[in-house]
């Protein structure tokens, strides 16, 4: 997903975070359910078997299954023997939601390194586009969902150069086709979206007015806010807090992308299921703006974990920032500050997509919520 790849990089299996040439028209952005607003979610087949008794058909329109690996300028299945018993028993839930969509996610935050080889040429491309089209055919799919972190930058390692400005849209040109090719072949509706940096950087090194136009959804990757940085701040908050200085937020990311020429109609708001933690120096405003020590750590059990065992619990006093929309917690006596999503963060970020006439959510990624706390709430208010 976003910089929440950096997740899967600090706990090996955890996260960070969910597609050759026709002029169409603009794609629409609605999906398959006649639902006013979709519900995107990340099933990580990285795992390894995916336990699809916990995952709720009724409560989603798309599943992104993630990853499917670049390699040798093809999109390329790691764990074959794993994901093609993973597309089975995901396209098993369509008996509970017929409208159900179930797409492949190519790249993250790990698989992202050649992706700037994979579309550098037409050729390049064109082998690319191909395979991922043969993995939709093969497995019966509903679509492709790509996940490059990032077009232009380095990510975590990758080869990048500045053609991939101009080559990330010509991919998704070429991905539009073919997908478009099996919908006429198959009359089945073919999704194609994209998981993007939620920060300004990566509207520099894109063309996303142009990318936009191929493409039923634009997921933004609202998470993930607090990489890197020396004081602990929200990791997914709606908007600019009071408390510190920073101009990475959900509103911001929604504006901006507004701004490049992407209509609302096509951006998906991310919701995090799981938390980041961060050890500060000193007790001051409970933690939220002060310095850190070390650097940041991943809450394995996310958001099912986080409400059942930390919430009030074990020294950890709940907060509420009211003017970025974040809750957080804090343990005076550890010095330890923990950001992430809840039911009030997500009821928030579900009135801003209303209020903006945007796509809908999305979320990274069900096993973090294994109880279904934040999913509950995303379908109650949507």
């Amino acid at each position: 997903m976003p910089k929440l790849k950096c997740l899967n990089k600090l706990l090996t299996v955890g996260l960070t975070t969910v597609i050759t040439i026709v002029f169409s028209p603009t794609v629409n952005a609605q999906s398959a359910k006649q639902h006013k607003y979709v519900v995107i979610g990340y099933v990580g087949g990285y795992h390894g078997l995916v336990d699809t008794t916990m995952v709720h058909a009724s409560k989603l329109n798309v599943i992104n299954y993630a990853f499917v690996n670049v390699k040798n300028n093809r999109a390329f299945l790691t764990n074959l023997k794993t994901d093609t018993i993973n597309f089975r028993y995901l396209l098993g839930l369509k008996k509970a939601n017929p409208d159900l969509k179930v797409v492949i996610s190519i790249g993250g935050w790990l698989w992202s390194r050649n992706f700037s080889d994979a579309v550098l040429s037409d050729t390049s491309r064109q082998a690319f586009v191909a395979s991922a089209i043969v993995l939709v055919r093969k497995f019966h799919l509903d679509g492709i969902d790509i996940d490059w972190e990032y077009p232009g930058m380095a990510g975590a390692g990758n080869i990048y150069r500045d053609a991939d400005k101009q080559n990330y849209t010509l991919m998704f040109r070429d991905l539009r086709h073919g997908l478009d090719s099996v919908e006429h072949e198959t009359g089945k509706k073919m999704l194609l979206s994209a998981a993007v940096g939620g920060f300004k950087t990566f509207l520099l090194h894109t063309e996303m007015d142009k990318v936009a136009q191929y493409l039923n959804y634009i997921n933004l990757m609202t998470y993930d806010y607090s990489h890197g940085d020396s004081v602990a701040i929200h990791h997914t908050n709606l908007f600019a807090s009071k408390q510190y200085s920073s101009d990475e937020y959900a509103a911001s990311a929604v504006t901006d992308f507004e701004a490049a020429g992407v209509p609302a109609n096509k951006l998906v708001m991310g919701v995090a299921f799981y938390g980041h933690s961060f050890k500060v120096i000193d007790n001051d405003q409970h933690g939220l703006g002060v310095k850190v020590v070390g650097g940041r750590i991943q809450l394995g059990g996310g958001y099912t974990y986080i409400k059942d065992s930390l919430i009030n619990k074990k020294g950890f006093k709940y907060y509420k920032d009211k003017t970025a929309k974040a809750p957080y917690l804090y343990n005076a006596d550890t010095k330890q500050f923990v950001s992430f999503d809840d039911e009030w963060s997500v009821k928030n970020k579900c009135e801003y997509v209303r209020k903006n006439d945007m796509a809908g959510v999305m979320f990274w990624e069900y096993a973090n919520d294994k109880k279904e706390y934040l999913l509950d709430e995303l379908d109650s208010d949507l």
